[in-house]
């Protein structure tokens, strides 16, 4: 650490140098400036630098050499385990970079490493072009893609990082790289999956997909009928086309217009199908499920971006999630998912969910170091978000007894952006053990001191 005076002076240097803003303890919005989207993460960095463009990242990251301060990156800070704080570190805070530019002709779209799926899915939109991003419209594009990426659009176009064409990357000496396939082309390999290990992406060029229609089918019924929807969801994703996705989901019933009053506060279960096409083919795919009797059902053409915005949490909520993904879901784990949903903490937010893998997932490059096997064909998210403290524990031990009551179908693997600070062996298993030797080289070359820690790490090899 630093003497305090030499700390001093390159603070006022670093406000003086930086476009951006810099927050320290005691400036005014410091404390907005350091909240996460998990309301259990109360961490105190020694400074925040709100960059404003790449050269505001390299000398950010300089600083914090020079003063031999560890370094957290946020982008749209969604990480379960609050990766983008550290205490007494520097925070390099990209929300001011998100800048999107579509170029339509060739199918692609620059994203600065600050952007959140709103500003990606808005700015395409107007194209009828879309590239698959997270399920929700505030998760950051940076990490989500360097993570993998797994959406609603992935069973059609694959994961986000099967879409990445290129990364500008601030490295942990301070200098500016691109990563592509011919440019860099092994830190380019170790982007597809081991996320922000190897730098802090304050650029992503990402595949752009045409996607003239997207439809919805949805439909609430009351718990006990969570058994013959998950069957017979199975059944439709199976037989449907391999674009069809969704998930089927047990949760507390919104009070959304939609929701009948009897059913607000209620466990319900739940389906959702997306299509990337028209109503009409929808609604014939989804009538074996809605000949099962419900309460609620909608069926409606809805615009890609108005879909990631559907599952938006409010900001505030304390949040633990996990993941498996699955070999399959035999009638013995459809039992064993519907018993875990009858048991879900009820009134909170939390959700219960098995949504399908395969399509083009299981068909892109069988070499990138993924955040999950391509060979798997479902997976289950449990995912507890509440506002009381008082529920922190019934909430956590639901979702590692949904871990624990899955594991029969388990592929063993993980996808590491479902996931909080879980151990190495679940490092491992996200990125595949044959991986992380490659993995480990990547990073002696570009972080040797493993600057960039805060994270689904990967030591130097």
């Amino acid at each position: 650490m630093a003497p305090h005076s030499k700390a001093r002076t390159a603070l006022t240097e670093l406000r003086e140098d930086l476009t951006g803003e810099v927050f320290a303890p005691d400036d005014p919005g410091y404390d907005g400036a350091r909240q996460v989207f998990n309301a259990m993460i109360d961490r105190r960095p020694a400074v925040i630098a709100q960059c404003a463009d790449a050269e505001d990242v390299v000398r950010a990251v300089r600083f914090a050499r020079d003063l031999d301060l560890a370094v957290a990156v946020r982008g749209g800070g969604h990480s379960v385990a609050g990766m983008a704080l550290c205490d007494n570190g520097l925070v390099v805070d990209l929300r001011r970079m998100h800048e999107v530019t579509v170029h339509p002709a060739a199918k692609a779209a620059r994203v600065q490493g600050g952007a959140t799926m709103s500003h990606l899915d808005r700015a395409c939109e107007p194209h009828g072009l879309a590239t698959p991003g997270g399920r929700a419209s505030t998760t950051g594009v940076g990490g989500f893609v360097l993570g993998g990426g797994d959406g609603w659009l992935s069973r059609a176009f694959g994961l986000a990082s099967d879409n990445l064409l290129g990364v500008e990357l601030v490295t942990a000496d301070g200098q500016v790289v691109e990563a592509t396939a011919e440019e860099n082309p092994e830190l380019f390999w170790a982007l597809h999956g081991g996320g922000g290990n190897f730098g802090i992406a304050t650029a992503l060029t990402l595949r752009l997909h045409d996607l003239p229609a997207m439809s919805i089918a949805m439909a609430f019924c009351l718990p006990e009928y969570g058994p013959q929807l998950v069957a017979t969801y199975r059944e439709v994703i199976e037989a449907g086309p391999t674009e069809t996705a969704g998930g089927v989901i047990y949760l507390t019933a919104p009070p959304e217009p939609f929701i009948p009053e009897h059913l607000v506060g209620q466990r319900v279960s739940g389906v959702l199908l997306t299509y990337p096409g028209p109503d009409d083919e929808l609604r014939k795919l989804a009538e074996p499920l809605l000949a099962i009797p419900h309460e609620v059902e909608m069926v409606m053409p809805i615009p890609y971006a108005e879909l990631q915005c559907m599952l938006d949490d409010p900001p505030g909520m304390r949040n633990y999630w996990s993941a498996e993904y699955l070999t399959g879901i035999p009638d013995a784990f459809v039992d064993a998912f519907c018993a875990l949903g009858d048991a879900m903490p009820v009134p909170t937010g939390t959700q219960h969910v098995v949504w399908p893998q395969g399509g083009a997932i299981a068909a892109g490059a069988a070499d990138w170091p993924l955040g999950y096997r391509r060979d798997a064909t479902w997976a289950v998210h449990p995912f507890g978000v509440w506002e009381d403290p008082s529920d922190d524990e019934r909430v956590r031990e639901w979702v590692r007894d949904v871990r624990a009551g899955v594991a029969p179908w388990s592929t063993g693997a993980t996808y590491l952006n479902f996931i909080g600070d879980e151990g190495a062996d679940r490092v491992a298993a996200g990125l595949g053990p044959e991986n992380m030797q490659r993995l480990g080289r990547v990073k002696r070359e570009y972080d040797p001191d493993n600057v960039f820690r805060f994270n689904h790490n990967v030591k130097p090899l």
